[in-house]
């Protein structure tokens, strides 16, 4: 069988450095990203692409076509995609908290369950969650993104005993500190969804606001 695999979240980061990783240990690739510059990106420097947004439903499926119709087999799906919300808990809304579930949590779910026929059709196969050393521990303003980490954590440690005798494994990664571009990627979530003039932590914000706008080191 040769050795195919999905990746989400590829346009930087982990998921960048995976997917070139893989490819030059002789892996096929399918290397998916939210936005087609993107992907156009990464097909330029040799890679499979094509779009996969976990926040939306209606992408995913087509993914998996997508991969169906370029391969018989999947051998691997590596769920890596993911954002952050840095806030006091006290100050997440609950639109806040469904957004970034959608995506860290709701999405993993839904591609898994669409890529889990293809691994049971041929008898085999490994399901990769990235979560974080955030879903062992909690860390403070952090807390949008270590609850989806938690959640994600127990959702595939129940998936991994499921699956037990199908030929599929489970595994799940939890990474340290890394240089990527989650922090970065983090302030517009940050401006549309916290309130921090009208927090009673608005001089704790102040500080955190330094950190995100001026700081650009390792993120989790």
């Amino acid at each position: 069988m040769s050795r195919t695999i999905l990746m989400t979240g590829c346009s930087s980061g982990i998921g960048y450095d995976a997917a070139h990783g893989l490819r030059a240990r002789g892996w096929r690739v399918f290397a998916t990203c939210r936005a087609e510059a993107d992907c156009a990106r990464l097909r330029g420097e040799g890679l499979e692409s094509f779009p996969l947004d976990y926040a939306s439903e209606a992408s995913i499926a087509p993914a998996v076509a997508e991969v169906r119709s370029r391969t018989p087999t999947l051998v691997a799906l590596y769920n890596n995609g993911a954002f952050a919300c840095p806030g006091a808990v006290e100050d997440l809304p609950r639109a806040a908290l469904r957004a970034i579930f959608e995506v860290n949590l709701f999405g993993y779910h839904d591609l898994t369950t669409q890529v889990i026929p293809m691994m049971r059709a041929q008898g085999r196969g490994r399901i990769v969650n990235c979560s974080s050393v955030l879903g062992l521990v909690g860390a403070r303003w952090r807390g949008a993104y270590v609850s989806t980490k938690f959640a994600m954590e127990g959702l595939t440690d129940v998936l991994r005993l499921e699956m037990r005798g199908t030929g599929i494994d489970v595994i799940l990664i939890e990474p340290g500190p890394i240089t990527s571009n989650i922090r970065a990627n983090a302030i517009p979530h940050f401006e549309r969804w916290i309130n921090w003039q009208a927090s009673p932590r608005r001089a704790e914000y102040q500080s955190l606001l330094k950190r995100l706008y001026e700081s650009r080191g390792p993120d989790q």
